[in-house]
């Protein structure tokens, strides 16, 4: 089939903003030519690619699954004009990392110093996201790597380039609110009290969860948030006991505890991926060097 690019760099672009105007804009072209261009496309698919109204605009399914495949082509496209036009750099291009907040601040920072050291010229771009979602960038091609937790049901395993660390997960609670210091706490009984974790968007939610149910229990926590760190403070003045990977815990953490349980944890991983389907930049391949094996 026969379509030319331009066709499909509109439609990514309408796609993207669900708006013909925004697109127009984006593309420096007339509304009308945006709405054309769709047109052909829909006309040599022979498939519908948006549903028209007055208020919104929205993809068919057919659009969806076009879109899918779309935007990794055109991710690949804009790596391709950045490694060209980032000659200046020794052949280093931009290097875009994804991460949630907790990995890039408990493990990640120390290693973009050491990259930025080296490679001074090379723009660092980090996009914080949870450790699931990070996935979906990386397959939409719009970062180079990910550092993500490990196990993620997300992810291929065919993207691990390497395991660069090791944790357990531990719950922690302030002494002062509850009198657990001494106690061997099961699961079962430890559901009695409020629990905090992160929310079902993140591999730790559902690393716990799965935990919970391969010992015939239900987990129902009382908060859910996006931050380990929120966690921790909640967990300092007695809202709750907070679980968190341990990694979390420094010196800062002296007036809280760590709550043993009878149920061994598992222990975790941190791994660091690349999309194995597309190029690997040369500034990518550098800081995976940074980076530890375990």
């Amino acid at each position: 089939m026969d379509i030319n690019y331009e066709l499909y760099k509109v439609f990514y672009y309408v796609a993207s903003s669900l708006s013909f105007s925004e697109a127009s804009k984006k593309l420096f072209i007339s509304q009308s030519a945006v709405s054309q261009s769709i047109k052909t496309l829909e006309r040599k698919l022979n498939q519908p690619l948006f549903i028209r109204s007055t208020k919104k605009v929205q993809l068919t399914p057919a659009g969806k699954i076009l879109l899918k495949h779309i935007e990794p082509a055109m991710n690949l496209i804009a790596r391709g004009e950045n490694q060209l036009l980032d000659s200046s750099n020794l052949g280093l291009g931009q290097l875009h990392i994804g991460a949630s907040d907790t990995i890039c601040r408990y493990f990640l920072v120390p290693y973009l110093k050491q990259f930025h050291k080296k490679f001074p010229n090379v723009p660092i771009k980090v996009t914080n996201d949870t450790s699931i979602s990070c996935v979906e960038l990386l397959e939409q091609g719009k970062v180079d790597l990910i550092v993500t937790n490990f196990p993620n049901s997300h992810l291929n395993h065919t993207y691990i380039q390497k395991t660069v660390a090791t944790f357990t997960d531990v719950f922690i609670a302030n002494p002062s609110y509850f009198n657990l210091k001494q106690q061997e706490i099961p699961f079962e009984e430890l559901k009695q009290y409020p629990l905090m974790m992160l929310d079902r968007k993140s591999t730790t939610s559902e690393f716990l969860h799965n935990l919970f149910l391969q010992h015939q229990l239900e987990l129902l926590p009382e908060i859910e948030l996006s931050s380990n760190d929120l966690l921790i403070d909640l967990a300092r003045i007695g809202l709750g006991i907070a679980f968190i990977p341990d990694y979390c815990l420094t010196h800062e953490s002296k007036d809280l505890f760590i709550l043993k349980t009878k149920e061994k944890m598992p222990k975790r991983q941190m791994v660091a991926s690349v999309n194995t389907t597309l190029p690997v930049s040369a500034s990518t391949e550098e800081f995976l060097k940074l980076l530890p094996s375990v």
